[in-house]
């Protein structure tokens, strides 16, 4: 018996009145991972597209490959670089010893197989935990388990410190699919940004795990600051005296987050997603345009007491999350705007605010998470003063019309 025609014969014990009726949650769950959901229209009136909701958060998750190779060369990459200096620990360490890997920064397969232990526990505890939840809640409801969790999942991996506990990570994940989705009815429901909103739950919740000198490098005893935080004290002249050149920002070998560090891994899935249509162009240039133009006006104005003021756009381009957060985040289309022109506006304000916030705010050096999800709530709103903006031009037009007639 083939794979489909298993599918098909415990099918009918999943459906209404069957014995495993309230798991069809998770039966639909697996067999539409593996296959075309059946549930497709095929008549008029119903608008017909070749993109599915499947296949939109496949791609996306497609999109995500280079930043997931990049978290664990780079991981692996400054773990290693950590390791020579402080010594090696740890049942990570044990495993790369026992299997001959060693930690030779140099060795390009040895970066990125440590980095794979530190990638790996974090993203199956994300996918049990939110997985948990996601069943639970679809269960409940009796509605399809949706695709658009497995993209959750990914954005959340990559945006923690890989030296975050796993419980936090658990914790994290549970409160934004609860908080940040479900609560609000679901995918295609929610204004949050799931992945943030669990992000920032553990950014205010445990600071000490996910902000300071010390969270960036999981080796013991070893600190060492983000480019954004050296820049906030010290001045961006200061992170050539660290050793941090614009190209290693641009490609991703420095500390940060797991995913969020390549700008270049970044840029190669929002290509993907322009071409493939999954991302709107307009949240792009609006996002660049806002955050280019108020970091030229700060430039321009200038501050004798915070070095923040004389940040290029290009360092703010490469530095934290923007390029990650510009790519996967703010691109988002349920929490966006929806309208062509508050599209735009929607990621001006984001490219603002996320220079506001690093700038003027230095308990927040890193910015583009608030910054988004401080657009996610205003995006209502903006699609609001749009539509009406259009229904009165439209109304001017056709009074004009009348008059003249």
């Amino acid at each position: 018996m083939g794979l489909r025609a298993f599918f098909d014969s415990i099918e009918p014990h999943f459906e209404k009145n069957g014995k495993w009726e309230r798991y069809f949650p998770v039966y639909e769950m697996v067999e539409s991972f593996l296959y075309t959901p059946k549930t497709v229209t095929t008549v008029a009136p119903h608008a017909r597209s070749y993109i599915d909701m499947k296949r939109i958060m496949t791609y996306v998750v497609i999109a995500t490959v280079p930043c997931i190779a990049m978290a664990m060369y780079n991981t692996g990459y400054q773990t290693n670089l950590a390791i020579m200096e402080f010594g090696a620990s740890g049942w990570r360490a044990a495993i790369l010893a026992a299997l001959g890997v060693g930690f030779d920064p140099t060795n390009i397969f040895a970066n990125v197989a440590h980095g794979f232990l530190y990638f790996l526990p974090i993203y199956v505890t994300t996918l049990v935990a939110g997985g948990i939840f996601e069943v639970l809640f679809a269960t409940i409801r009796k509605h399809e388990v949706n695709e658009g969790f497995l993209v959750t999942s990914m954005l959340y991996t990559l945006i923690v410190p890989a030296t975050t506990p796993l419980w936090q990570v658990a914790l994290g994940i549970i409160f934004g699919v609860v908080i940040g989705k479900e609560v609000f009815g679901g995918t295609g429901k929610n204004f949050l940004n799931p992945a943030l909103t669990g992000r920032a739950f553990l950014y205010f919740a445990y600071p000490a795990q996910m902000s300071g000198d010390s969270v960036w490098v999981p080796v013991d005893g070893y600190t060492g600051a983000t480019g954004l935080a050296v820049t906030a004290a010290e001045g961006v002249e200061a992170l050539a005296t660290r050793g941090i050149t614009w190209w290693d920002s641009f490609i991703g070998v420095i500390p940060g987050s797991l995913g969020e560090t390549s700008a270049l891994a970044a840029a190669i899935g929002l290509v993907f997603l322009l071409a493939t249509r999954i991302a709107n162009y307009r949240m792009v240039v609006g996002c660049l345009g806002g955050m280019i133009g108020f970091s030229l006006l700060l430039n321009f104005i200038g501050s004798d007491t915070n070095p923040m003021f004389a940040m290029p756009w290009y360092w703010h381009l490469v530095l934290g999350g923007y390029a990650f957060g510009l790519v996967f985040m703010v691109t988002e289309p349920v929490s966006g705007s929806h309208t062509n022109l508050g599209r735009y506006i929607y990621g001006a304000l984001i490219g603002v605010m996320v220079v506001l916030i690093r700038v003027l705010n230095p308990a927040f050096p890193e910015g583009m998470m608030l910054a988004i999800l401080f657009g996610n709530v205003f995006a209502p709103l903006i699609d609001h003063f749009v539509m009406q903006a259009n229904i009165k031009r439209r109304a001017r037009r056709q009074a004009g019309a009348s008059s003249h007639a």
